[in-house]
């Protein structure tokens, strides 16, 4: 066993947060979520409840006191303060229905809640003092420490009196402790009920009379592990030495006031009858804190589940083991490394994948470090795998694939080039028989079942046979107009056709599922192109050339018009939906009005309203080209 010394000690503590003649002052109490978390089986936030109740039940009335709690009402928000009581004399009862109600819920905004209780207080004006009482590390504000020194030099008299309640992280409790240090405030750590209200009652209440000069305060704790946790079952003290003491003493810490003298401690840690020494001295201004060390026991384990499985099915698995962060239960080869595993922490039982191969398995209780503490056989049994489909499908086509096999998360049946790169694949799961598409290209391919995306366990043979594909289209088109193009291919889901520049991107599409001939516009700009037939939207299986032939037009106006009066303009073009007319200055490429055409001509366009030299002009909509362009003068009205 191992003796630990520290310099923490409640009961040291004896100054008075409502000293006379300092009435302003604030409780800020932490209502974050992780407030539920439990001590003894009681939530943190019923403890503090319970402890602020009989700590203001008979409060001085002439006793100034506010209430501000934060992580109360939104998850996860930095702004979740809220002031519920402002600081008055008189305020106990409200106080305490106000911590009775509170629910925890959200962040852990500690900085922040102590600036905006300072704030309530006035605090650069008058002498102010925050007490804190919170459970977990700042998550909102990023420096606590310079947030408290800006406190502490702003204020008049400022103070923060810090509580940690069952804080057990170093970086937490250091964050707390600069707090109440930069601020001139006491820092007090409380892991139960009974010592919340100890240090809670340190601040809170007059300062307790000095203790006799040869009396020191002494706090013996039994902790246990590594990360030295404090032993949550009964533990019983000896104490013997200088002075006279009783046997069996109970209490975890236990706090004791000790001449000072030679002493030698002994715990017993009941839940595993197992005992602890350790000397010690008493003397004032040394130690005050005794640590009793005891070694982690080796954790046990036990899992319970069926003798045998189905290959590639899910299996019930219960456990009883520590339940620890990452502890998981595995399945594999004995001696090999698993197939599968679920943590502990998604159940009892948890739900476990069996492999696809049958065989002996061994299922495992792991621990986070890879250590195994329990095991137990089970048998993986076969299961029949079958492929049923036709042993030829046209290119491009989508046939039906009934199947027979593990039906686990992720499987699911496949088409590929023989050896290599699946083309298409469907889940099984609530599917038999599997809708499944054919490659476009002829050949000899094979189907696959895949146990949960990854495993091929059955394949067998399938020939893609030839579909002839051909587009029956005019060698030439108008600029910008519908042509009608017949077609013959696979006819896939996707399948479209295009028109595009030769060799590069397309400009228009059309699907063709349901429509034989379907028409496509061809591009406004002159030219040759390339008309193509696309499978799903991703392969050029055929092109064919095709001339894009310029098409003319012509505008009639007057030459001259008033500002802002209407132009009629005549005209004489493609007229495509979509085709209009503007009224531009000259050289300008955009324009000052415009007007679709439709089937009114002439059509009516509005002269701007500045006096200049213009042009109306004809525009295909198809790729915004100009087809013809008269001039327009515009007169002052």
């Amino acid at each position: 066993m191992r003796l630990l010394p520290t310099c923490l000690l409640i009961a040291g503590l004896s100054t008075s947060a409502f000293a006379q003649g300092q009435p302003n002052t604030i409780l800020v109490l932490d209502g974050s979520g992780s407030m539920w978390g439990q001590i003894d089986g009681v939530a943190k936030i019923t403890i503090a409840q319970e402890v602020i109740a009989d700590l203001l039940a008979d409060f001085p009335a002439e006793e100034g006191l506010g209430l501000t709690v934060y992580g109360h009402r939104t998850r996860g928000s930095c702004t979740d303060i809220e002031t519920i009581v402002a600081p008055a004399p008189g305020t106990a009862p409200d106080i305490i229905a106000a911590v009775n109600a509170i629910k925890p819920l959200g962040s852990t905004p500690m900085t922040d809640s102590v600036i905006a209780a300072a704030q309530s207080l006035r605090y650069t004006e008058e002498a102010a003092t925050v007490i804190l009482v919170s459970d977990g590390i700042e998550t909102c504000n990023p420096d606590p420490c310079a947030a408290a020194r800006l406190l502490e030099e702003a204020g008049i008299a400022f103070t923060t009196h810090v509580v940690g309640f069952d804080v057990s992280d170093p970086d937490a409790l250091a964050q707390m402790q600069c707090i109440a240090e930069e601020t001139g405030g006491q820092f007090l750590t409380a892991s139960n009920a009974q010592e919340l209200d100890l240090a809670m009652a340190a601040i809170v209440s007059e300062p307790a009379p000095e203790p006799e000069p040869a009396l020191v305060g002494m706090t013996f704790t039994a902790v246990i592990g590594d990360d030295k946790r404090v032993i949550d079952t009964p533990v019983q003290w000896e104490i013997s030495g200088t002075a006279d003491l009783p046997a069996d003493m109970t209490g975890n810490p236990l706090m004791l006031d000790l001449p000072e003298g030679a002493y030698t401690a002994t715990a017993y840690h009941t839940a595993v009858e197992v005992a602890g020494t350790a000397q010690f001295i008493v003397i004032g201004g040394g130690n005050s804190m005794v640590e009793i060390a005891f070694e982690e026991p080796a954790p046990t384990a036990r899992i319970v589940a069926p003798a045998t499985a189905p290959a590639g099915s899910r299996v019930l698995v219960g456990w009883d083991g520590p339940n620890d962060v990452s502890d998981n239960i595995q399945i594999g080869l004995p001696g090999e490394r698993y197939a599968f595993y679920t943590y502990t922490s998604d159940g009892n039982p948890v739900s476990l994948q069996m492999p696809s191969e049958p065989g002996s398995y061994e299922l495992r209780y792991v621990l986070r470090d890879n250590e195994t503490i329990a095991t137990a056989m089970i048998e993986v049994t076969p299961v029949d795998v079958t492929l049923t489909a036709p042993d030829e499908a046209a290119a491009g086509s989508t046939i039906q694939v009934g199947w027979s096999g593990p039906d686990a998360d992720g499987d699911n049946i496949q088409i590929a080039e023989v050896g290599g790169s699946y083309f298409s694949y469907a889940y099984v799961r609530d599917n038999n028989p599997v809708s499944l598409a054919m490659p476009a290209t002829p050949g000899v391919y094979e189907l696959r079942y895949v146990f949960r995306d990854s495993e091929t366990i059955l394949t067998r043979p399938i020939t893609v046979t030839e579909v002839k594909i051909s587009l029956d289209a005019p060698a030439t088109a108008p600029a910008g107009s519908q042509v009608a193009i017949g077609w013959a291919g696979p006819d896939a889901d996707g399948d479209n056709v295009q028109v595009a520049e030769t060799g590069g991107s397309y400009l228009t599409y059309r699907y063709i599922r349901g429509s034989n001939p379907v028409m496509l516009q061809m591009p406004g700009v002159p030219g040759d192109y390339e008309l193509r037939y696309v499978f799903r939207d991703s392969e050029t299986l055929y092109t064919q050339p095709i001339t894009v032939t310029p098409v003319t037009a012509r505008v009639v106006a007057p030459a001259s018009v008033a500002a802002g009066e209407a132009v009629p303009v005549g005209w004489d073009g493609p007229g495509y939906e979509g085709d209009y007319l503007t009224i531009a200055r000259l050289g300008d490429d955009g324009y000052v009005s415009y007007t679709y055409m439709g089937s009114a001509n002439p059509a009516t366009l509005t002269a701007p309203t500045e006096p200049g030299e213009y042009e109306v002009r004809y525009i295909m909509g198809q790729n915004v080209v100009t087809l013809a362009t008269t001039k327009l003068t515009v007169t002052a009205p």
